[in-house]
């Protein structure tokens, strides 16, 4: 499996994994100074979002391409199984690839995971405060839709990354795996994974979900107008 082809899907592989995760922390980290210091946070402009856009995509960048420069140091690292991709070890493997992907599934997603957590939380009570101290109805119920869309939304995440994080703990513990768990983590979560937030982002807020209310009513009248229109028409031609 150290052919080009697969070299080059467990780097993008990589890379939109590694992409996913540091974004998703940086979005979170944006609204948690938004939300929890709303005054003292300077929000970010055009230009400053640009740039840690493209920081983000050149440090996923360089995680999934530094394999493949160092072949001296990370050998076949991305070509030692069916599914050309660094997550199953064998007892080929180097004791720098191993390091390497433990330091960026247990260190840098792992802290990612674990500050989004926090984050979420922390947001979670800076709006529990806020609410408890204003007198103002449906305080509380934007509190609750808020706080279900924030726990939807690590749950989610938590679900795709949760595997990826016991199976590298396992595989550095020398515990078995078979390949076919590996397989069914890669070709399905990973993808799912890296898909799924920014369909969440957008179906969890409420500007989305009043225009998908607005269209079902729209449509609803229509049908009612049209069965309305039928039933005349189709009394009109019994009575004629």
């Amino acid at each position: 499996m150290g052919s080009l082809q697969c070299q080059l899907v467990g780097s993008l592989a990589m890379l939109s994994s590694e992409v996913s995760v540091l974004l998703l922390t940086y979005m979170t980290l944006e609204k948690y100074f938004s939300i929890v210091f709303p005054f003292s946070h300077h929000r970010t402009g055009k230009k400053q979002t640009i740039s840690v856009l493209v920081t983000i995509w050149l440090l996923g960048f360089s995680l999934s391409i530094v394999p493949l420069w160092c072949k001296e140091t990370f050998g076949n690292y991305y070509g030692r199984n069916g599914v050309c991709f660094p997550l199953q070890p064998d007892l080929d493997e180097r004791p720098s690839a191993r390091g390497y992907s433990a330091t960026i599934y247990l260190g840098l997603n792992l802290a990612a995971f674990i500050t989004i957590v926090f984050a979420y939380s922390g947001m979670f009570y800076s709006i529990h405060i806020t609410a408890s101290k204003t007198v103002e109805r449906g305080v509380f119920s934007r509190e609750v839709a808020i706080a279900k869309r924030f726990f939807f939304i690590v749950f989610t995440d938590a679900l795709c990354w949760i595997p990826i994080f016991l199976l590298r703990l396992l595989s550095l513990l020398q515990v078995e795996i078979p390949g076919t768990i590996t397989s069914w983590v890669v070709i399905f979560i990973l993808p799912i994974n890296s898909a799924l937030n920014p369909i969440l982002y957008t179906i969890t807020t409420a500007s989305f979900q009043e225009k998908v209310k607005g269209c079902l009513q729209t449509k609803q009248l229509e049908l009612h107008d049209s069965r309305k229109t039928f039933t005349l028409a189709t009394l009109q031609a019994s009575s004629a």
